[in-house]
């Protein structure tokens, strides 16, 4: 079932994105008077359609192979290869027969509808749900880093005041994009000293292996208490209660959530004496830890307090769409370091596997739209980059076209449409075969 459910997902999210996408072509060649043959959700190759329909002399229908979708615009060299009509003379309503700038414009239609979607998503979102984070001067114990922080040098409990001299406002900062993809130092407090880390280019291929959690996670210091326990577990055998605190395991003071974990782990598959605090009472308890290093509990966090900013409609709007950039601008900074060696390409590029564990195995709406937004973002910048079969491709050519000025022979555009046709291919092959070996390792 929960497979099924991230399926769904992913498929109603991507649908919505590429039928937007391709009504912005659609809507700026009707403008400009071009006719429009054919506007289909995935592709109906060798004209196989799983539904179809006309209306107005266009043929809208839903294709059978799932790799996005398209527009089929009279005169345009395309990916149907379809050039029969090309042999005439240009007609005043084809694509060829436009000048240069409108046939720019309905190729950046898509890009353009993409963008627009992405903001006013985000702005939506805003409207609704406000922003809310925690304050990074509530976090008074400090951080708990993962195997990627220690590797780097943060330790627990370290207080991370500011990021390249600037000071950081929300904790939450701490693992977005202006740490991870910029050249960042952080300046950090370790009991009376100050001392600076760097975070390393090439960290998002940690990321990749180990997760955001691995860096700094997502909860802070804390100290804590049992709130609940399994039954049939280690701690329920041992006897631990709700509303126990944990003051020592193995006689090693614990104080911190995080100290009990790595206790925890240490001890795998053994035996380990605690010392509880219940009510005003001390107790001695012996447990039994799994081969995993579970306890059995679900501990009950002293958490900071969170601040949330409310803003109204129009308000919302510059905030939505620096949210809906920020996501364009990390992913043009994401695909430099592909580029630079920085970042391995099998480490940071996902097939449609990949996203819809994004999208998880259970609804959740805010999740659902807010990664939507991020992938109408994505889609924008990807059908930007300058390949052939793109829309970044078709718009280099034009814009040759109207330094020349004189467009480009149909021969070249065929073959360079091909060529594109093999790199987008074998970009799809590399990254399904790349996510189903993460997720067999995994298992």
């Amino acid at each position: 079932m929960s497979v099924l459910i991230m399926a769904g997902q992913l498929i109603l999210g991507l649908s919505i994105l590429v039928i937007l996408h391709e009504f912005g072509h659609f809507i700026a060649a009707r403008a400009f008077g071009i006719k429009v043959e054919k506007f289909y959700l995935f592709f109906d190759a060798w004209n196989v359609s799983l539904f179809k329909f006309k209306y107005k002399d266009v043929e809208y229908g839903i294709g059978w192979l799932p790799l996005g979708g398209y527009v089929k615009i009279a005169g345009m060299i395309d990916e149907s290869m379809d050039t029969e009509q090309l042999a005439g003379p240009p007609q005043p309503w084809e694509f060829r027969a436009k000048p240069a700038w409108q046939r720019l414009i309905v190729m950046l239609g898509g890009i353009i509808v993409n963008i627009i979607v992405g903001i006013f998503i985000f702005w939506v979102l805003t409207i609704r749900f406000g922003e809310t984070y925690t304050p990074n001067s509530e976090i008074k114990n400090g951080i708990v880093p993962g195997i990627i922080g220690q590797k780097m040098g943060l330790k627990a409990g370290d207080k991370i005041y500011a990021v390249n001299g600037k000071p950081v406002d929300k904790f939450e900062d701490l693992i977005s994009s202006k740490v991870l993809l910029d050249k960042t130092v952080l300046n950090v407090q370790r009991g009376d000293k100050n001392i600076d880390i760097t975070v390393p280019p090439t960290i998002l291929n940690d990321l990749s292996d180990y997760g955001i959690d691995e860096f700094i996670s997502r909860l802070p210091r804390s100290r804590f208490a049992i709130d609940s326990v399994a039954p049939r577990s280690g701690a329920f055998n041992a006897g631990l209660k709700r509303g126990d605190s944990v003051l020592a395991v193995n006689g090693k003071k614990v104080v911190y959530y995080d100290e009990m974990q790595a206790l925890l782990k240490q001890n795998k598959g053994k035996k380990i004496d605690l010392s509880i605090k219940r009510d005003t009472a001390l107790k001695q308890l012996t447990a039994q830890l799994t081969n995993e290093g579970v306890l059995g509990f679900t501990p009950k966090v002293v958490l900071p307090k969170d601040t949330t900013i409310n803003y109204g409609f129009f308000a919302a709007i510059p905030v939505g769409a620096t949210k809906a950039w920020g996501m364009f601008i990390d992913n043009a900074k994401g695909i430099g370091k592909i580029f630079t060696g920085q970042v391995k390409a099998r480490k940071a590029i996902s097939s449609p596997i990949g996203i819809a564990v994004m999208f998880g195995s259970h609804i959740n709406w805010i999740r659902f739209w807010s990664l939507v937004g991020f992938l109408s973002m994505v889609l924008a910048l990807t059908n930007l980059l300058p390949i052939p079969g793109l829309d970044g491709g078709h718009t280099v050519f034009l814009i040759i076209e109207m330094i020349k000025g004189k467009p480009l022979s149909d021969k070249f555009l065929e073959r360079a449409q091909i060529v594109g046709f093999v790199l987008l291919i074998s970009l799809m092959v590399f990254a399904f075969g790349n996510d189903i070996v993460k997720q067999v390792m995994k298992k």
